[in-house]
């Protein structure tokens, strides 16, 4: 049989392109093996009143922002799957946690993709413990399987599952039969054992995780670590948790030393932000259930050609294209003469629609050259009326902007309770805002 190795779709004969996912070149030969299996005892049942509960302890690793999003610790016997793009620190991040849990607990540490001496190398630079961890250069799944019945750890790192074997030879690194059975047989042992396995796994050019979706069926949490490789900020998300909630996210800063828990994201994000400038304003925005606020930017210039630029870094540009046709149809403004320039600063990536009156008032600042009173932010999704719509934790975007020191935030126009320290100004669609803003 040949199988996609993207998506696990199966065929008779290789095809170049694959007709389940579109990938191209991503079939290759696997032999299947079926295996009989006979019933040889009794099976029991029980009713649900009847199961004993047993006690799950949750074990802190002493990174703050970690514990956070996998829900207050690990639990012994859970399989963690962790992924992200080459390069964003999933292999430091493991490395330092196994470092802090080595104190207490036997780590095992297996790498099938450096050598010892470059996790010594790594070990060194990021100033883990060494003397308390374990390190295996092994991609053979059996072999591994032996190793941690031997050494019975309570902790075991797998970087990367992409890259195990099976000794007979057959089997493909990264194929879709390779890696469902090497989950398959850690998942065994960890439920088992209760050991806690970290399986450290790849991601594909769209930006999904690498081999079959099964892969995170089986898991028990997994984890997506993201940001621009080309800034220090890194957010890690929970985007399946047995054991915990999925709506906390962590935030950490990559430095040559490795990566830092940022215990105040807000002023981290709008700390370059320089006063009396035009086109930037603050926006309050929630990631997880964490308000953080951010500096929205844009920069609004004649265009040269004849199709005007609109470039969005950070949020979508689609998004962008949305908005500026509601400036120009509700605010009676032409904008089809300028090339527009958005960015949110930090690298920080906003998914959430609330960002919308922040960037709808940072062009038209730019555009006027005006700049936003300094202690003023605003968050509130716009509808294509020019209507301004609520948004949810309204409340803690609140008390976010006040704790951080300003003294006015624009919302929209709904029961909001006052918040002393900070005037609330309801507004209901965006000629108020701009009015209020005096652009």
């Amino acid at each position: 049989m040949y199988k996609c190795s993207e998506c696990g779709y199966s065929a008779l004969k290789w095809m170049g392109r694959c007709p389940g996912c579109g990938a191209w070149d991503s079939f290759r030969e696997e032999k299947e093996k079926r295996k009989s299996r006979k019933v040889s005892k009794e099976v029991e049942f029980q009713y649900l009143n009847e199961i004993s509960i047993g006690k799950k302890d949750r074990v802190e690793t002493g990174i703050k922002e970690f514990d956070r999003v996998v829900g207050g610790g690990i639990v012994a016997g859970s399989l963690v799957l962790v992924s992200g793009e080459p390069g964003i620190g999933k292999s430091t991040l493991l490395l330092m946690i196994s470092g802090k849990l080595a104190k207490e607990k036997k780590v095992l540490y297996i790498s099938g993709e450096e050598s010892p001496s470059q996790l010594r190398i790594r070990a060194d630079r990021i100033g883990v413990s060494k003397d308390r961890i374990l390190v295996l250069s092994e991609t053979d799944v059996e072999t591994i399987l032996f190793c941690i019945e031997k050494q019975n750890p309570d902790i075991v790192v797998i970087d990367s599952v992409q890259t195990l074997t099976f000794g007979d030879g057959g089997s493909i690194p990264g194929s879709v039969n390779t890696v469902r059975e090497s989950t398959s047989r850690f998942m065994e042992v960890a439920k088992k054992h209760g050991i806690t396995v970290f399986l450290v796994g790849h991601i594909t050019k769209s930006g999904n995780i690498a081999g079959p979706k099964t892969l995170e069926h089986m898991v028990d949490t997994v984890l997506f670590m993201e940001g621009d490789p080309t800034h220090s900020f890194r957010l890690l998300r929970s985007k399946k948790n047995r054991f915990g909630s999925t709506n906390e996210v962590g935030i950490f800063d990559m430095d040559e030393k490795g990566l830092k828990e940022v215990l105040n994201p807000s002023h981290y994000l709008i700390s370059g932000k320089q006063d009396n400038s035009s086109g930037s304003i603050v926006i309050p925005t929630v990631e997880g259930t964490r308000p953080i606020l951010v500096e929205a930017q844009a920069l609004v210039i004649p265009t040269r050609f004849s199709y005007p630029q609109r470039v969005a870094e950070g949020f979508s540009e689609r998004r962008l294209d949305l908005l500026m046709a509601v400036i120009q149809k509700r605010l009676n403004m032409e904008m089809n003469n300028y090339d527009i320039f958005c960015n949110i600063a930090g690298g920080m990536s906003v998914l959430e629609p609330s960002i919308d009156l922040g960037v709808i008032l940072s062009i038209i600042s730019s555009l006027l050259e005006k700049p936003i009173p300094d202690r003023l932010c605003a968050v509130g999704e716009v509808g294509l009326s020019g209507e301004i719509r609520g948004v949810p934790y309204i409340e803690s975007r609140v008390k976010e902007a006040r704790r951080i020191g300003f003294k006015q935030i624009l919302v929209p126009d709904k029961e909001l309770k006052g918040d002393k320290g900070i005037e609330v100004i309801k507004v209901s669609n965006i000629r108020q805002a701009k009015e209020i803003c005096k652009l």
